[in-house]
């Protein structure tokens, strides 16, 4: 078996010769003695145009044959900037893993290989996975390095306009419409949008907010990112080294405002993006948007990327008996600070990671605090359990770990979690049992994989404990179950067996409604018919309308974390720059 660098290498390379040439003979039998029977191929766009995932030989030898023939891929070649080939374990299995690099007829592209030899066939290396990933268009190469504008045409004019105002001239948009218009402005707006710039693709970003970044700085005080900086990165411009591990809400709102600046993004604040319509004969949306003044403006741009998050409309479940409460009642989408509600009882229902977050902010504000949990929920403490998931990121470049998180296919996905979510129930085990003492109900995700999938399924039902957990099972702050409660009364809580638990304040930490309930608000039913459910996994093993065209032409999303970000704005900005040259349909 192949144990030193260079033979690996060799054995790699040797590899990628074969593909190459197995498809380009169009050689079934070749292509088939190069993979196992049990192997995955996920394509970003590369071959197939489309963002999939294919599980088993047969199903990739179905596709790949079809999509090659337009693609003609080729220079198939170790990518030797990038981290060399090595033996790694992923999902609990040890294989050769490697970067390579390679052309299509239009563009160029990064891959993944994982090998593993085959004992049945004299230890011939055969892929596990393979993942091939688009990088960027021929002909429309992104303007960095030694591509970088010069800025001549305002550096050498003195009585022209000069850079600042040139700026103001694009952000104000007086006589033009932008080609995209992105709304939201939060990391997947400013993600999106940083990369549609880069590809000279006219970008006017919409927020309500009054200022870049509010939809950070107005959470809750206390708030901090609960990943750690390594993983947080946004494209073009890391944070600075400095940083902390876990960025405050308000450090990260103000480099939201630094980030538009820098990276010369056009954006609107104030604005209220009201709604549109979709023109297939001229293939262009008419929106209204309501500026901060009360004014009004209609566009015509030919694509609306939604970046209003996983969801944009707070959940506010009918409660039996809360209409007659007689006290506060926030969403956690509301909820600021604790200090008026010193001395004061407190209702947080849900315990998410909101819900936990604010019984703890209340707690240490001075209120009574009763937590009220609805759910059985996931609970992981943040060190070292929660960041199990992002230990690539702990070594090598950004670039090489965003490549391997893209070349996990789903199934193996869910398996390394599985493995993490049981390596975290063992090191959690005293928390967890003391949850279970006062009666917390547990889970681990469906299937025991973990929060990330709670994540990626439903957007939320964990919690990454930062002290919280810990003060319920110091009985600091109090426990219920939901259904535990009768109905709400003026006073607060009536429980089953006849007790009221008082209340001056409740907190309703119950999530968001699906992204569809606002495609509906500002689109109409025929264009949520057309779209279909967003988030969650479809057939082909991805998210489903995220990232990606959807049968809605000139309608798409992207929401998620700061690295989910991050690595899918490129390949939504790579598929309209395609639809813009001609190079792709637009649904």
């Amino acid at each position: 078996m192949l144990d030193k660098t260079q033979d690996i290498a060799i054995g790699v390379a040797n590899w990628l010769t074969e593909f190459e040439q197995a498809l380009a003979a169009a050689d079934t039998s070749g292509l088939r003695a190069l993979f196992h029977a049990d192997s995955y191929w996920r394509d970003v766009l590369a071959l197939s145009w489309r963002i999939k995932t294919l599980n088993g030989r047969d199903a990739i030898l179905h596709d790949l044959p079809t999509d090659v023939q337009a693609a003609a891929p080729c220079g198939f070649a170790l990518a030797t900037d990038r981290a060399p080939p090595r033996w790694v374990t992923r999902a609990g299995t040890t294989s050769i893993e490697a970067i390579f690099k390679f052309e299509t007829a239009q563009g160029r592209g990064s891959g993944m290989i994982r090998l593993i030899p085959d004992a049945a066939d004299g230890d011939r290396l055969k892929t596990w996975t393979l993942l091939t990933a688009l990088d960027e268009l021929k002909g429309f190469e992104e303007p960095i390095g030694a591509r970088r504008p010069r800025g001549q045409a305002y550096s050498r004019d003195f009585r022209g306009p000069n850079w600042l105002d040139t700026r103001n001239a694009a952000n104000a948009y007086a006589d033009r419409d932008p080609t995209v218009l992105v709304v939201g402005g939060g990391q997947a707006g400013l993600s999106i949008a940083a990369r549609l710039k880069m590809l000279q693709i006219d970008t006017l970003i919409v927020d309500r907010e009054a200022r870049i970044g509010d939809n950070w700085r107005k959470r809750y005080h206390a708030l901090t990112l609960h990943n750690q900086v390594q993983v947080n990165h946004m494209p073009y411009m890391p944070f600075p080294p400095n940083w902390p591990v876990y960025i405050p809400k308000d450090k990260l709102a103000n480099w939201f405002e630094t980030y538009v600046d820098a990276m010369e993004l056009n954006f609107w604040t104030g604005t209220e993006f009201e709604g549109g319509s979709y023109d297939a004969a001229q293939a262009r949306w008419t929106v209204t948007l309501r500026r901060a003044d009360g004014s009004r403006r209609t566009m015509h741009p030919r694509h609306i990327v939604m970046a209003t998050g996983v969801s944009g409309i707070p959940n506010r479940p009918e409660l039996p008996g809360l209409d007659t409460f007689k006290g506060r009642i926030l969403h956690s989408s509301q909820y600021d600070d604790g200090e008026a509600w010193a001395g004061k009882h407190a209702l947080v229902i849900g315990t998410g990671n909101s819900g936990h977050d604010i019984a703890q902010d209340l707690q240490s504000s001075g209120a009574d605090v009763t937590l009220v949990q609805r759910a059985p929920t996931l609970i992981t403490n943040i060190e070292p359990s929660a960041q199990l998931a992002y230990a690539p990121y702990n070594e090598g470049t950004l670039e090489d770990n965003d490549l391997i998180a893209a070349s996990m296919p789903l199934a193996l996905a869910r398996r390394s979690h599985q493995l993490i979510t049981k390596q975290s129930k063992q090191l959690d085990q005293t928390l967890l049992d003391g949850l279970a003492k006062i009666g917390f109900k547990l889970d681990f995700g469906e299937d025991n994989t973990g929060w990330q999938f709670k994540y990626l399924t439903r957007g939320g039902g964990y919690y990454f404990n930062v002290g919280c957990s810990d003060l319920l099972v110091s009985g600091a702050i109090k426990l219920i179950q939901f259904a535990d409660i009768e109905r709400f009364v003026a006073a607060g809580a009536l429980m089953q067996d006849g007790r009221t638990t008082e209340a001056d304040l409740i907190v309703l930490a119950t999530g968001y409604k699906p992204q569809e309930h606002l495609v509906r608000k500002l689109f109409g039913d025929a264009v949520v018919a057309r779209v279909g459910p967003i988030w969650g996994f479809g057939e082909e093993q991805e998210l489903r309308n995220m990232y990606t065209r959807t049968r809605q032409p000139g309608l798409t999303f992207i929401a998620g974390s700061l690295a989910q970000c991050r690595i899918n704005s490129k390949y939504l900005a790579l598929q309209v720059k395609a639809i813009e040259e001609g190079l792709l349909a637009a649904s």
